[in-house]
């Protein structure tokens, strides 16, 4: 898949608060933002380098989501684009924190970063040895164990699923797990039943209000709003369809499926189970289906 620069001259491109725009992405980890450029097709990598009074570097990765023809004359950059990009961006440092020429050289000695155009193409050694230093030197991930760090596998070997900043807020989540608790809403899959200590408390949050119902004023009710799922239903509730599947629709499709819904019995229910069966004696045992045995 191609992979090319995308240069952002600060002075020369309005209308873009970039220090807002890295805060959105540590807290949701996208932004979505249109650039003029030509090479590039969906799924490609985008390197953004900035240039300019403040400093030379890479400074942020992303991925190209659209591309379209484009008559209009570029004003990110200098040159000629016949295509407007969809790009979001998902892994930034803060404007002056960029990786500098001498780190970029010393890594890369053969790209050429002083005569880089807008819209260039990597050849892949070359994008793989960038991808390797933005591994190293660039922003801490988003906290996602469940996804690979922004910019370090290429776009087409990546699926992840969009998670808004609702199901990122850290209040909300351990509001909506104090409620439900751990075991996923959809198909029961409890990851600290599954991995012991190394799995407790471990669940996604999803939220079940559509965006497009989310206005400015719009106030989160983590109990209503927030339901606990596992990587995998989460990412069946978003695959595929424009408003996210709910969550009886996602247990109507498990159920369809013939899979069988997990559920947590809990001591008590253990312990009232075995003492019925104490007290029936032996006239209530069946041979095919033995006492369940005690904690």
């Amino acid at each position: 898949m191609t992979a090319i620069f995308l240069l952002w001259n600060p002075d020369r491109r309005e209308g873009w608060n970039y220090a807002a725009v890295v805060g959105q992405v540590q807290e949701t980890g996208r932004f979505h933002c249109e650039w003029p450029a030509a090479g590039a097709a969906a799924g490609s990598d985008a390197w953004l380098l900035v240039r300019g009074k403040h400093g030379t570097g890479l400074l942020g990765h992303g991925v190209v989501i659209t591309a379209e023809p484009c008559s209009v004359p570029p004003t990110a950059a200098a040159g000629t684009a016949s295509s407007r990009l969809l790009v979001a961006f998902d892994s930034l440092l803060p404007l002056g924190d960029q990786l500098g020429p001498e780190l970029l050289g010393h890594a890369l000695p053969d790209v050429g970063w002083n005569h880089i155009r807008h819209g260039q193409v990597l050849d892949p050694p070359a994008e793989a040895r960038i991808r390797d230093l933005w591994r190293l030197e660039g922003p801490a991930p988003v906290p996602e164990p469940t996804l690979p760090a922004p910019g370090t596998y290429p776009a087409w070997a990546v699926s992840t699923v969009g998670a808004n900043r609702y199901e990122r807020d850290p209040e909300a989540r351990r509001a909506c797990i104090a409620h439900f608790g751990t075991s996923c809403a959809a198909c029961g899959f409890s990851f600290e039943i599954a991995y012991g200590d190394a799995g407790g408390e471990f669940i996604d949050v999803h939220h079940t209000v559509p965006p497009s119902l989310l206005v400015s004023n719009y106030r989160l009710d983590p109990v209503t709003d927030l339901i606990p799922l596992c990587a995998n239903c989460h990412a069946m509730a978003h695959l595929g369809v424009a408003t996210p599947r709910t969550l009886s629709e996602l247990r109507r499709v498990i159920s369809d499926a013939g899979f069988l819904r997990g559920g947590t019995v809990a001591p008590e229910e253990l312990e009232a189970h075995n003492e019925a069966l104490r007290i029936l004696g032996p006239a209530g045992s069946d041979p095919g289906h033995p006492p369940v045995p005690e904690r």
